[in-house]
């Protein structure tokens, strides 16, 4: 189970650091990624990393200003987002990639689980 939290209402240009929780796994991650959608649109790749090597990927609208990390003793993946926009108005997800085929993907079919999702709003 994946347990995102840390979302909230943030003004133009601050910061927020999402945090994606796994308990009770019963299945090895080889990648986790965060992946958001705003209302009328669909989700969205936002960022990656993989657990071994903790090589990350980022979508071009946020390479730059948000950052993916991990805590291995925590088993959490962390996303620290800064300089928000508007446009950063989504509900985020954090999923798990169990594949090693897979790892690293930017495609939503890649990942097998997923969060419950935690609500960002940057007011302008």
């Amino acid at each position: 189970q994946l347990q995102a939290s840390g979302g909230g209402l943030v003004q133009v240009g601050g910061s927020l650091r999402l945090s994606c929780a796994a308990s009770g796994r019963t299945f090895s991650t080889y990648a986790t990624g965060w992946f958001r959608q705003a209302p009328g649109k669909e989700r969205e790749f936002v960022a990656t990393i993989t657990w071994r090597g903790g090589r990350t990927d980022y979508s071009d609208s946020v390479k730059g200003r948000f950052i993916i990390s991990t805590d291995n003793a925590k088993d959490t993946v962390y996303l620290q987002m800064n300089s928000l926009k508007p446009e950063d108005t989504a509900v985020y997800y954090c999923a798990a990639d169990t594949s090693p085929w897979t790892m690293g993907s930017t495609g939503t079919s890649a990942y097998d689980y997923w969060g419950q999702g935690t609500q960002v709003t940057v007011s302008s």
